[in-house]
């Protein structure tokens, strides 16, 4: 049986290269129950071997005919080849763990099997173990990859629900069963039937942006106004990949004192962040960097695969007043989102591709290198709330690994987890020196703002036994202590 992938889902198959790998991934970091012996994991591997059959759509992989990709039921399932056990070499710490992953995200996935890959990483001080879930981004989107792991997971200490590739996402288009693929000219007439819905909102939108140019806010974000800077530029294939946790309360916090979303608060804390880390550089653009932020618009539907919409906003990395800062990315975010308010879904989806379209073109002929339509992407992806467990292990912390792309050297991603929110830095290890002082200067961002506010923090963000690794950079002192976080 075979599926035929939507256009953005066959997208991520088109675009990617040696160089540029399409999938996601997350980082899991457990502690095991008090009674779990010298054999915990090992055990653990057990009870997930005795699962042996995908179900859909962690049994497909992707064959190209005729130009129009689809979905394949492999007949082959080999679970040891999909699911792997790794140990960390001596000391142990979380440096080597990030080495690991770092390594790991740049390896491409063998098409010729369903592209996901989990890896049980065990070795971490105090007995604490990892999983490292790889999956591309043309079977599921963050958000969607985020509620398959944790529906893995358990909100109880005792019991194993069946892991990831044992449970049935049937609302996904690889999962439902359909007895002839539709024809190319079968797709071109419902592309052309949508096409009545979708092109008054897309449009109405594009004007709205273009009058937004000339507005006296200056808050707008416009396509190919994002300056031309260091992390515009071709990557390779190797990544480096850096993390840390914050209290949510903080966020929060400053949201209530300056009538901001949790989300402008994370995305000001991440233009302080590259506001020092570019003047670090001696790199910072007169003019303010452009961050295309994924709408999820998963509550829209019941779809599986692909559901974002995507708004531009201005990061006002131009601005070294932090509280002027924000309201700058206030306003920019509202009014972005006032446009796709306006919008059906499917007009939504098709003003995002209207937007980017020139993205793909960009990264063929360069032209993304001098004229960016947006410097960078960062992304939220809600995670759950209450804590959750794996065979009785306690998970701990929730970092999402993403996808830098030729002339978009970083991604920052964001994933909340109970009352703390884990950054995601993924970049390319070539093209974005000294990664991990992001964690000092995202730090120095939320301290910057809490100092601005009068805030005086309560509580001190930290994991236990995890180094820091800071190399010899020179970052403001502040009174905050940060989470001495994981980062490599």
């Amino acid at each position: 049986m075979i599926h035929a992938l939507s256009p953005t889902d066959s997208a991520f198959l088109w675009l990617e290269t040696r160089n540029q790998p399409m999938h996601v991934a997350g980082l899991n970091i457990y502690t095991p129950p008090p009674d779990a012996g010298p054999d915990y994991i090992a055990k653990l591997m057990d009870k997930w071997r005795s699962f042996p059959q995908a179900l859909a759509p962690f049994n497909v992989h992707p064959i190209l005919r005729r130009g129009i990709w689809y979905w394949e039921d492999d007949q082959d399932f080999d679970l040891d080849y999909h699911l792997r056990h790794l140990s960390l070499p001596a000391p142990g710490r979380i440096r080597e763990l990030l080495a690991i992953v770092s390594r790991l995200h740049g390896n491409l996935m063998d098409r010729s099997r369903p592209l996901w890959e989990i890896y049980v990483i065990e070795g971490l001080p105090g007995g604490r173990f990892a999983t490292y879930s790889k999956i591309h981004h043309a079977l599921v989107d963050g958000v969607s990859g985020a509620r398959m792991v944790a529906d893995g997971l358990s909100q109880t200490v005792q019991g194993l629900k069946p892991p990831l590739w044992a449970q049935s996402l049937s609302r996904h288009p690889a999962g439902r069963t359909r007895s002839k693929a539709p024809t190319l000219m079968q797709q071109i007439r419902g592309a052309i039937r949508a096409g009545g819905q979708i092109l008054p909102g897309v449009g109405s939108g594009l004007w709205d942006i273009v009058r937004a140019g000339y507005a006296k806010s200056g808050a707008a974000a416009l396509p190919f106004q994002a300056p031309a800077m260091l992390l515009n530029v071709e990557i390779s294939g190797a990544r480096r990949f850096a993390a840390q946790s914050y209290s949510l309360a903080r966020f929060k916090r400053i949201g209530q004192l300056t009538h901001a979303t949790v989300n402008d608060v994370t995305l000001a804390i991440c233009a302080g962040a590259l506001r020092e880390y570019l003047l670090a550089q001696n790199a910072l653009p007169k003019k303010p960097l452009v961050a295309m932020v994924p709408v999820s618009l998963h509550g829209e539907t019941d779809a599986g695969g692909n559901q974002v919409a995507l708004l531009l906003a201005n990061l006002a990395t131009d601005i070294a007043d932090p509280l002027q800062r924000l309201q700058r990315i206030v306003r920019s975010t509202r009014e972005s989102k006032d446009r796709l308010t306006k919008m059906s879904r499917l007009q939504k989806i098709a003003h995002s591709i209207a937007s980017i379209s020139p993205l793909g073109v960009g990264m063929v002929t360069g032209t993304s290198k001098k004229h960016p339509i947006f410097n960078l992407v960062i992304s939220n992806v809600p995670g759950p709330q209450d804590t959750l467990y794996l065979d009785g292990s306690r998970l701990d912390e929730v970092y999402p690994v993403s996808i830098p792309t030729h002339y978009l050297a970083l991604n920052i991603t964001i994933s909340g987890y109970g009352d703390r929110l884990g950054f995601g830095y993924t970049a390319c290890r070539r093209s974005v020196p000294a990664l991990q002082r992001m964690l000092d200067y995202t730090q120095n961002a939320i301290a910057e703002l809490e100092d601005a506010l009068g805030i005086v923090a309560q509580h001190v963000d930290e994991i236990d036994e995890v180094e820091h690794v800071t190399a010899a950079s020179k970052v403001r002192k502040t009174s905050r202590t940060p989470r001495k976080a994981p980062s490599h």
